[in-house]
This record gives C-alpha cells, structure tokens and sequence, in this order.
C-alpha cells in the first residue's frame, strides 16, 4: 500500500494533536476543535459529515447520562447510600471500602465515571467523618473500582460508548466478503466488567491498601471545622467582631488593602450601614462605624484592633446569624480538569464578589498557601478552602469548575422526588436492556421523565452537562473517520505487520492493548480510543482475527490507566487524599497489568 497525500496529511493530524494534548499549550477542547476545522479546510471529512460527531450516539448517550446522575444526585440518593453503607459496615474499615467501592463500581456502568467520582466525593468525606477513616485509606480503591465499573456497559466510559459508532463507521471501508462489524448491546460487556471489578476489589482488599499507609486525613465537615482548620492549614482561633472608630487607619480602605496589612486577621464579614454580608468584595471599601468579622486567635485580634484603633467584642452581635454553622462554615473543593478555573488566579475569579465565596487557602500536592493566595494560579487537582454560606457554595458548585468536597447542608434538595427518579431511572435501564429501543434513545427518555416528574428542571439538565467532554468527543470521532477512510489506519498497520513478522492472534492483541494504555496516558481516553480502533480493525482483518474482538479490547485499554492524574477520575482524588505521583505509580502499576491480562483472557473466552 503506498503512502498517499491524504494519508500523510491525516497521520500529520493525529501527530499533532498527540503532541498538543501533551504538551497542554493550548486546551484540548481548543485542539480538539481546531483538528475538526482542519479536517474540515482539507475536505478530509466531507462537510455534510463533518459535524455528524454532535449527533452522534456516542455523544446523546454522555449527554443523557450526565443528566441522569444530576437528577439522582438531586434527590438525595446518595445521602441515603452513606448511611446505608455506614450501617451495613458496622463501621470496619475493610468492609466499608469494600461496600463502597463495589456500589460506586456498579454505579459506573450507567454513569460517567468523572460524574460518579463527583457524586461519591462528599459520600466518601461523610463516611471519614463518621467513622475517622483517612480519606488516603478510602479514595483511591474507590477511584479505581469506578473506572473498573465504567467497563460493565457500553455507557459506562466513553472509549466504549464510541465504539459502536466507530464499527459503524468501519462498516462502510471494509473490504468485499468481510463480515459486517455487529454493534454491542448495553451490556454486552458486563462478563468483562464483572471479572475486571472482581480483580480490583480482590487486590485492593488483598495486597494494594495494605501500600497506602495510614493516610493523612484531610477531610472536613462542618461539624469539626475548627479543630480541621488549626490541624491541617495552621489557621484556628475565633470569630470576632471589629468595629471601625473615625480615627482608624482603615477609614476608606478597600477590604483587599486591610487584607494585606502586616498582621491582619481573616475578614470574613462586613457591615456597613444595616447590610452584613460575609466574603465582601475585595473592592468594597470601609467606612467609620463598619463591623468587620475576623477569625484569629484572641491576642492577635485584640493586637490588631488596637494598632488599627478599632473596638472590639467577642460576641457576635451583627454576625451571630452569618456565622450559624447550620448557615456557614468552611468547606474544601478540588479543582477538576474540565475546570473553566484552570489557569486563572484566585484573585481573577472574583469569587467573593460573584458567588460570597471566601478563598482562605490553597492545598497543592504538599504545600499548603495561606499568604497571597490571590496570586496564584489554580492548576488541576488543587484543593482550595472556602468559607462561605452553604447556599452560596452549592450555587456556584453548581457551575462544576470545582467540586465540593465536605458534607455540607445543600439548598434545592428534592428528597420528595426519590421515588420518581429511581423509577424513571429503572425505566430507562430497562428500555435499553430490551434491545428494542437504541441505547441512546432509552436513556433520552430517562431525561424527558426527570423533567416530566419535576425532579430537575431544564436550566439544571442544562448545568448538569459536562460541555468539554461533549466537544472532545465530537471533535475528534470525525478524526477517526478519516483515519479510516483515507487508508491512514490500513496504512499502519500494515507497516507494523511487516515489522513485527507473523505472530499469534493473542500476541497482536496485547500488543494494541499495551499500545492503547500508552496512548490514554498522554492523549485521553476519548484520543486513544478514535485514533487505535480503526487500527485494531485492520490489524485484525490481515492477521485473520475477529475485528470486533481486536476493536473491543482496544476500546477497553483506552480505559486502563491507574497511574496517572491525566485520567480525570484520579486527579479528582488526589487532591482531598493527599495523594504524590509516586503513590499512584506504585499502587497503580500492578492493577494496569492485572487489567490487560483479564481483559485478554476473558475477551478471549468470550469470542
């Protein structure tokens, strides 16, 4: 097969997006866009083809299963699914994280695995609180039985909820007297998933969560926020009240100004005339008889109230309300990778001014940033402190630039409409198991009834969606149209053929399953998936193996990374536990081999 200007453009395409996911100079939704653009200029991808990615089913079923996770997650179901596992566990440690990660695993078959990690977070924190389990204990053996779970249905990860439209796709470049590529059903997989979460679950319970030590506990919840807030961030003391005289150096100073003075304590509140607000604006300025709610220790206030001329009280008279714990209090929060917050500095997200929201410090990997955290710049997995009223933090956590990780009394809880989402949700399972109705629409449906029944409405079903995965997605299915079309992927393999020599059937599979967990590292799971299944096919067709079984067991190792925060699942984590790049690697790397060898052995079996 000769190598064609088609074929070097599009091999030039995948190169390049491979190096701009790695090298992140710009965002990979942006790279992603821009590779559909160029497909596009280089009629690559006909143009009445070009955006099919968008109406894709790949696309619907992720869209509509964000949205079911919302509406569960809406009705207090996981509320109810903390006590639940407390109970059964009578509390032990070892049957807790079993329990727990065996429901978020199952729970990942019909959900995105970033979505379940999201909902499990406060779930996970509640239970630490409760029982005084390390997070470090708990987390990571969650973390991994999610993505094992994704791997139960063809709607659990997206690498395999693209795959049917992938084998479409090959269906139409197949050569003459090749057997159609058949579509999977919803479960199809589940013999795979099954064998995948029992492996998981056996080494976290046998061998992997003896390797995460004791874990250092940085959970919070509401209830021991002060003694949290002293151990971990260095910051303990109390609230008091400050009230402005006329001969005060803070007479018509901003609040970030009297924030920078040497000395000054937390300013968590502000009354000017008869309006109190706690996280005032960093722009909002003093005035004479304004209160301000600080929290420090006792003898740093009063220092600091007699050097700046300002009386003051230790009972909260102005803020007695503000500072009620069933109102407010501190909360964590992890930066996510999808987060629109990445990149930008504290102080430009103006979180005071929007939401109430004060940042009161930063959480990076080891280090902990207590002094001008406005400077600096949030980077996926951060862990940033608030302090807040718990309404406003489940209003801006509702935009999904970062998640909320204590257990804090949430507003718009619809605990009345628990039955209706289960049923609704059970239905559209239900739909889909038939094989009567496409996954996709099945699962539409589920989202029409949460609406119908009022357990979310439209602007929710909106907020729910995950906009960046969507346009991932999207962009670069086409990628692998072309890839497949142009003979690019054909091309490859034959070249890796003729490398390599004849070689057994299994020999080749593992090697694309090695090839595709290597890919996922650097390039994502949606990446790896569009650019090694039309390779996989095609590998198959000239060693004489079943494509749908090569296509398969790429689409599965798309999903086999334990090692690395570019898998957002663990980078969502890593951040509440504590976790270093070096924990991951060393509990990481025996389960990504333990993966590739079930996933041949029972792929095997099963064709």
């Amino acid at each position: 097969m000769t190598l064609t200007t088609e074929m070097m453009l599009v091999l030039g395409l995948v190169g390049f997006t491979m190096v701009m996911f790695v090298w992140e100079k710009l965002r990979v939704d942006v790279t992603a866009l821009l590779v559909l653009v160029t497909l596009g200029l280089t009629s690559l991808v006909p143009v009445d083809r070009l955006f099919n990615g968008f109406a894709g089913n790949a696309v619907m079923s992720v869209m509509a299963t964000m949205i079911l996770g919302a509406g569960l997650d809406r009705t207090g179901v996981l509320n109810r699914l903390a006590a639940w596992l407390l109970r059964v566990s009578s509390g032990m440690e070892s049957r807790l994280v079993l329990f727990t990660a065996t429901v978020a695993g199952l729970l990942s078959s019909v959900m995105q695995n970033p979505s379940v990690t999201a909902l499990f977070l406060p779930v996970v924190s509640r239970l630490s609180t409760r029982t005084g389990i390390a997070l470090g204990r708990m987390l990571l053996p969650i973390a991994c039985c999610v993505v094992l779970g994704g791997t139960l249905s063809m709607v659990g990860s997206s690498p395999l909820i693209m795959l049917n439209d992938l084998l479409a796709s090959a269906n139409q470049n197949l050569p003459s007297g090749a057997a159609t590529l058949k579509p999977f059903n919803m479960f199809s997989v589940a013999p795979i998933g099954m064998s995948l979460l029992a492996t998981g679950l056996l080494y976290f319970g046998i061998v992997g969560r003896r390797w995460l030590g004791g874990g250092e506990d940085k959970s919070v919840a509401p209830a021991r926020t002060e003694s949290y807030f002293a151990r971990t961030y260095g910051i303990d003391g109390e609230v008091f009240e400050l009230t402005v005289t006329a001969e005060s150096p803070l007479v018509g100073m901003a609040i970030s100004e009297a924030e920078t003075q040497k000395g000054a304590p937390l300013i968590l509140a502000l009354k000017s005339g008869n309006e109190s607000r706690l996280a005032p604006p960093g722009d909002q300025m003093i005035w004479v008889g304004s209160v301000l709610g600080v929290m420090g220790k006792r003898e740093d206030v009063s220092d600091y109230a007699q050097s700046n001329l300002m009386r003051m009280q230790s009972r909260l008279r102005n803020f007695g309300d503000l500072f009620n714990p069933s109102r407010a209090g501190i909360s964590e929060a992890v930066i996510p990778p999808n987060s629109r917050y990445i990149g930008k500095s504290v102080r430009d997200l103006q979180l005071r001014k929007k939401y109430g929201i004060s940042p009161v410090a930063v959480n990076r990997g080891d280090e902990v940033f207590r002094e001008d955290i406005r400077s600096i710049e949030l980077k996926p997995g951060d862990m940033l402190v608030f302090h807040s009223i718990w309404r406003d933090l489940h209003m801006a956590g509702d935009k999904r630039d970062f998640v909320v990780v204590t257990d804090y009394p949430k507003e718009e809880q619809r605990p009345h409409k628990l039955w209706h989402a289960l049923l609704v949700f059970g239905i559209a399972l239900a739909l889909a198991l038939t094989g009567e109705v496409k996954v996709p629409v099945a699962l539409m449906a589920g989202v029409v009834g949460m609406l119908l029944t009022g357990v979310l409405n439209m602007d929710e079903a909106y907020a729910a969606i995950n906009w960046k995965t969507v346009f991932i997605m999207a962009c670069l299915i086409p990628l692998g149209w072309a890839m497949d079309t142009s003979g690019a992927a054909a091309w490859v393999a034959q070249q890796i053929l003729e490398r390599l020599g004849d070689q057994p059937a299994w020999a080749w599979q593992a090697a694309l399953a090695l090839l595709a967990t290597g890919f996922t590292l650097v390039i994502t799971n949606v990446g790896a998936t569009v650019l090694m299944v039309p390779m996989a096919i095609n590998v198959a067709l000239a060693v004489g193996g079943n494509p749908t079984e090569f296509a398969l067991i790429v689409a599965l190792s798309a999903s086999n990374n334990f090692v690395s925060v570019s898998n957002p699942v663990l980078s969502m984590v890593s951040g509440p536990a504590g976790y270093r790049g070096l924990d991951l690697l060393k509990i990481g790397t025996p389960i990504t081999l333990l993966y590739i060898s079930v996933v041949l052995v029972v792929v095997n079996l099963m064709f």
